[in-house]
């Protein structure tokens, strides 16, 4: 560091490579001698996110968990790939039901986002007992929840679906085949979910990996089966889609489950009883971190329910850009949704050893990291919305609807990837009550905006207040992380 005489700005970013160089080095040195000797798994150095060069250690958590992220982005545009091929209606139907497990993910956050962050936070505190104890009941509690949103959603799926008043008798129907199926096997995607955010917790990204990349193959195999019905095959159309991804999300679950009891390593899941009654203390925690995030994922959906519901007047060609073009962006969001979680394990486990300096270095590399990710996603948006168009749309006046969404919408790709990511790290922190009430509230006005610019632009101006919500939320929750930084340093 003397040798290279670092100067201020720009050298703070040189220095701290500088450091990781020195810091990993340091690391190897120490502790290459002593790997074999400690326990592999979450007690030892494998699962031990709170040690070593921050980059490393953040990078090979989060590669395996964004690269799970873009596969769960390809099952959804495998879907509307060959759904696409059935015409508008029929994607216009699968968003509608779309929808449904859309908002039953803001449900299941609340056993995967309380469960995570405690099960880390225990970790770095080195409590084996508890962490234990909050792994088995997050279980449980996904799967209650997962079975109570599929029995409602069978009882009342005719109303669920007549919210959004669609037109087209070909794309209700194909709205209420695909939800029963969808929502009515929900559990299967709920505790898939709550296991991956386990296993993330304890530093194992690889496994959930391995798994959702087995469902992927397993749903592009079964796609273009049921869906088209070649040769001996029966045409099932959208029933087929849904039952495709019904049982990939079950595959991917049964991997993770016989993960935990094949493996010889240490794993807070081992051992745990589904039926057993959950203790107060347990259920209290993970509600306490887990209900915000809940609240703020299911507003997310309900208000974006209200978004298509508007949109749905512009016709089913509207409605089908919409799912399409939510499935696309995915590519930008499921992969800063990915890089969150696993930013969300390492500022929980660091948090809980006291270890604050690593905290804030571990989100500006990941700030970096996304947001540079994000930009390169908005040229893609902004500079080729045709040839990404026609990939999925084959009538002329769906390709331009789809068009103005790109465009229009690419603008906010970078500071909607800077969002996510700031909400993982905030709620390591367990400051998730925090981000739920920022997250309401500015979504809540792309409500009004929209009837505002609607009114003046039409379509666009729904597209319009998306963006512009994306970015003020990039902006002030960026803002908000440094605060509680400097306020907790203080």
């Amino acid at each position: 560091q003397r040798r290279y005489r670092l100067k201020e700005p720009s050298g703070k970013l040189a220095k701290f490579f500088i450091d990781e160089i020195l810091q990993e080095t340091m690391y190897n040195r120490d502790t290459g001698s002593a790997k074999n000797k400690t326990n592999e798994g979450i007690w030892g150095m494998e699962g031990n996110l709170t040690k070593g060069p921050i980059m490393k250690t953040l990078v090979k958590l989060a590669v395996p968990i964004m690269a799970s992220a873009f596969l769960g982005t390809l099952y959804n545009i495998t879907d509307m790939a060959w759904i696409g091929l059935l015409g508008s209606k029929a994607v216009a139907g699968v968003g509608v039901g779309g929808m449904f497990t859309w908002l039953s993910q803001g449900l299941a956050s609340m056993a995967r986002m309380g469960g995570q962050v405690q099960v880390a936070q225990c970790i770095g505190r080195g409590d084996r007992e508890k962490a234990h104890g909050f792994a088995q009941a997050a279980v449980q509690l996904s799967a209650a929840m997962g079975i109570a949103y599929a029995v409602l959603c069978l009882i009342f799926v005719n109303q669920m679906v007549g919210f959004f008043k669609l037109e087209d008798v070909e794309a209700q129907a194909a709205a209420l085949a695909y939800t029963k199926i969808a929502c009515g096997l929900i559990v299967f995607s709920f505790l898939t979910l709550t296991l991956t955010g386990l296993y993330t917790a304890q530093g194992d990204s690889k496994t959930p990996f391995m798994a959702n990349l087995i469902g992927l193959m397993t749903n592009m195999i079964l796609d273009p089966v049921l869906i088209l019905g070649p040769g001996p095959f029966p045409r099932l159309g959208v029933t087929g889609a849904a039952i495709a991804t019904v049982t990939a999300q079950a595959i991917v679950m049964s991997i993770m489950i016989l993960g935990i009891i094949a493996r010889k390593k240490e794993n807070v899941l081992k051992g745990t009883r589904l039926f057993a009654k959950i203790p107060a203390e347990f259920l209290r925690g993970i509600c306490r971190i887990g209900i915000p995030t809940a609240i703020q994922g299911m507003a997310y959906c309900g208000i974006s329910m209200i978004l298509t519901r508007m949109v749905s007047g512009y016709g089913a060609e509207a409605v089908a850009t919409q799912r399409v073009g939510g499935q696309i962006e995915s590519i930008s969001w499921n992969t800063a949704d990915g890089f969150a979680a696993a930013l969300n394990a390492f500022v929980a486990q660091n948090y809980g050893a006291g270890e604050r300096e690593r905290v804030r270095k571990g989100y500006q590399v990941s700030l970096w990291t996304v947001g540079i990710w994000g930009v390169l996603v908005s040229a893609v948006f902004i500079c080729f919305p045709n040839a990404i168009a026609d990939i999925f749309f084959h009538e002329p006046k769906a390709v331009a609807t789809a068009v103005g969404y790109l465009v229009i919408i690419g603008f906010s790709e970078a500071f909607m990837c800077v969002e996510l990511t700031t909400i993982g790290a905030l709620s390591g922190l367990g400051r998730t009550r925090l981000c739920s009430v920022i997250s309401i509230v500015l979504t809540s006005a792309r409500i009004p905006l929209a009837i505002v610019l609607s009114g003046i632009m039409g379509l666009d101006g729904i597209w319009w207040a998306l963006t512009s919500t994306s970015i003020v939320k990039g902006i002030i929750f960026t803002c908000t992380f440094f605060w509680i930084m400097r306020e907790k340093s203080a």
